[in-house]
């Protein structure tokens, strides 16, 4: 870039965000502001083309996590960073790979509706639309002729347009739309078309190729760049709301592109036309008119396609193309999903902080979110609080259930339904802090595949922290296996060992057992158990007794091993009686009386036995009767997932096998 271009970058209003700044075009044109100026912030969401932030050696603290989608996700940010310059680059849908039709539409219109309503009269906005949403009117057009979209991606960029023309005229928000011809260069992804000839012309040949009349107007991203910066610039009261087409004018067909490539690059292999199917977007007569822009903005494509590819080569060269680039796009960085589930009984007060806390928490470090709400059956308000906040954040999931199956039933609903790479158990009342789980996902990531809680102190009566150490300790000793003391449900779990988890057949689960018994690798974060913020715990001592004879009869045979010594000892201590009862009759102490006091006592001490070693038994018989009954762990009567709900049993069902898949 030229000292005329890092003066106009200095004029840009900061701070500056580039949302899609993980994509070819944000990529460049984040790395050429933040070569001059440092208040340049990457907005990114799902990182599958994180690649290039992490070859550059983008700065953690200049990366964003962000969701377009989320309107409390962009809310937040701008917030917290206050921009004043937004380039929007983010889109889904423009490439054969990318067919998820539902993404299409949220990313490019939901996404460009949030950042809009967000937008303050002194922001500016610039969108990245595209040269497709002329559609099948393709042959040089001016902004001002009809649009006739031929794609699920051309509709929703044409509507992104009339969005961004609506909101500059009835709002007077600063924004103008470019639509983007065929932009190449540097970064772009290593299977288009001009990478993956220039890479072939590196090895002194060249790649398949459609038809020889189809062309392209091609455009450097340099000047691309430079569009993106002037727009910022330039746009105003008279020019806000309006589209520019960001064209060369040149119709440059395979056949063109083909020439001036053998003849710059000195290739004598004759290209074979046809050996690759053409493309729905292959026209005959894809080029643009740059008239308006050049008038109105002042920018003009200045890179001739010969020196776009000879600068392009050089930068294969410079780049480590092979060695770097390659490697990198084939196994991109994937930022994870981490789906936090959370059990709600009484808890409607409580979860609008921990949502909140929540998307901060997750966004702080950097990853996408799924939250499940579990409202097991709560006769509070929760059904209400939780549709709204399902209305705001598609990333949000409502699981309602028939009736009250408890926290454990909870958590096994969501886990069966959530997508994440690691899932976060929580309760829904806030003793489980959100702001503890970037501790959790740092032993995640470290390769621990469970990472549990460990309550080093509780903020309860001295009482009832004593019961609950002891307890613990109680049940570490009886258990069959290592159940860690101290440690609940919260914890963080990964995707194979929830699959695992899921798939266990018993009907009465104790997870936190059964986290143990899966095995693994496994490690507790130590953290400081709050009080409740809202209302009282649902928990008493009755219940409490309930969870410990849950927890001891689920995972310790050790009532039975006791009743079995009891049984020696007793029988033992029988037969010496019986023995010392008659040597002492005949022959230590002749007179020893025949009492009746004796005998109730003994047959009351024996009757006592008894009857706890047959309670005990019941209480492996009643679990075992459970079992055999083969009952679902839950019903769920309702679920919702952003703005869409599911009623009946087949429609949840096939959500289900949707989101595992």
């Amino acid at each position: 870039m030229t000292d005329s271009i890092n003066d106009k970058i200095l004029s840009l209003k900061g701070p500056i965000f580039i949302y899609g700044a993980s994509g070819f075009i944000g990529a460049n044109l984040f790395k050429e502001i933040f070569a001059v100026r440092k208040d340049c912030y990457a907005l990114t969401h799902d990182a599958q083309k994180a690649w290039r932030l992490k070859l550059l050696d983008v700065p953690s603290e200049n990366i964003i996590h962000c969701d377009i989608v989320s309107d409390y996700s962009v809310k937040e940010v701008f917030e917290a960073y206050k921009p004043k310059t937004i380039f929007n680059l983010a889109a889904y849908g423009a490439y054969s790979k990318q067919k998820n039709i539902s993404l299409t539409y949220e990313t490019n219109v939901i996404g460009t509706v949030n950042l809009l309503e967000n937008l303050s009269s002194y922001m500016v906005y610039i969108h990245a639309g595209s040269s497709s949403e002329y559609g099948f009117n393709c042959t040089t057009p001016k902004e001002t002729d009809v649009l006739e979209p031929n794609s699920h991606y051309s509709v929703s960029k044409v509507s992104a347009a009339y969005m961004i023309q609506f909101y500059a005229k009835t709002q007077q928000k600063n924004a103008l739309n470019l639509r983007l011809y065929s932009i190449y260069g540097d970064w772009e992804e290593p299977d288009r078309l001009i990478p993956q000839l220039i890479e072939k012309v590196r090895q002194g040949k060249l790649p398949n190729f459609v038809s020889p009349d189809i062309s392209r107007d091609f455009v450097h991203i340099s000047d691309c760049v430079e569009a993106f910066i002037q727009a910022a610039l330039k746009v105003n009261a008279e020019f806000r709301g309006k589209s520019y087409n960001i064209a060369s004018g040149v119709k440059t067909t395979m056949r063109d592109l083909v020439d001036q490539t053998k003849a710059e690059f000195s290739i004598t292999e004759t290209p074979d036309w046809g050996s690759m199917p053409n493309r729905n977007w292959d026209l005959s007569e894809w080029f643009g008119d740059p008239t308006e822009v050049q008038k109105d903005l002042g920018w003009k494509a200045k890179t001739s396609l010969k020196s776009g590819l000879r600068q392009y080569f050089d930068w294969q060269e410079l780049s480590k193309y092979e060695e770097r680039v390659l490697p990198a796009f084939k196994n991109p960085y994937l930022n994870p999903v981490i789906t936090a589930i959370i059990a709600c009984y009484k808890d409607a007060q409580a979860i609008p902080y921990m949502y909140e806390r929540l998307v901060k928490t997750f966004n702080e470090i950097k990853v996408r979110y799924e939250i499940i709400f579990v409202n097991d059956c709560s006769p509070d308000n929760t059904e209400e609080v939780l549709q709204t906040i399902c209305e705001k954040d598609p990333n949000v999931i409502s699981i309602t259930h028939s009736r009250n199956f408890g926290s454990q039933a909870a958590f096994m609903s969501g886990m069966e339904i959530s997508t994440g790479d690691a899932v976060v158990l929580m309760d829904g009342d806030l003793q489980d802090p959100p702001e503890v789980i970037p501790s959790f996902y740092e032993k995640w990531s470290e390769g621990f595949e469970v990472v549990y809680g460990v309550r080093v102190k509780r903020e309860m009566p001295a009482h009832v922290h004593f019961f609950y150490k002891s307890f613990y300790k109680l049940f570490k000793r009886l258990s069959y296996i290592n159940i860690p003391a101290d440690a609940g449900d919260f914890s963080m779990i990964d995707r194979k060992v929830v699959k695992e988890l899921v798939n266990l057949p018993e009907t009465e689960q104790f997870l936190r057992g059964l986290r143990a018994w899966v095995g693994f690798k496994q490690v507790g974060v130590d953290y400081l158990r709050p009080e409740r913020m809202f209302g009282v715990s649902t928990n008493n001592w009755t219940k409490n007794i309930w969870w410990a004879k849950k927890a001891i009869f689920s995972f310790s045979f050790a009532p039975l091993e006791l009743m079995s010594y009891i049984g020696f000892i007793m029988t033992g201590a029988s037969a010496l009686g019986i023995i010392w009862q008659v040597l002492a009759k005949f022959v230590f102490y002749p007179n020893t009386p025949s009492g009746i006091s004796t005998v109730i006592i003994l047959v009351m001490f024996f009757g006592g036995i008894n009857l706890l070693g047959i309670s005990f038994i019941g209480e492996y018989i009643s679990k075992i009767f459970e079992e055999t009954k083969k009952r679902p762990k839950f019903i769920r009567r309702k679920v919702r997932k952003g703005i869409k709900q599911y009623n009946t049993s087949e429609e949840i069902r096939a959500l289900v096998e949707q989101q595992r898949k």
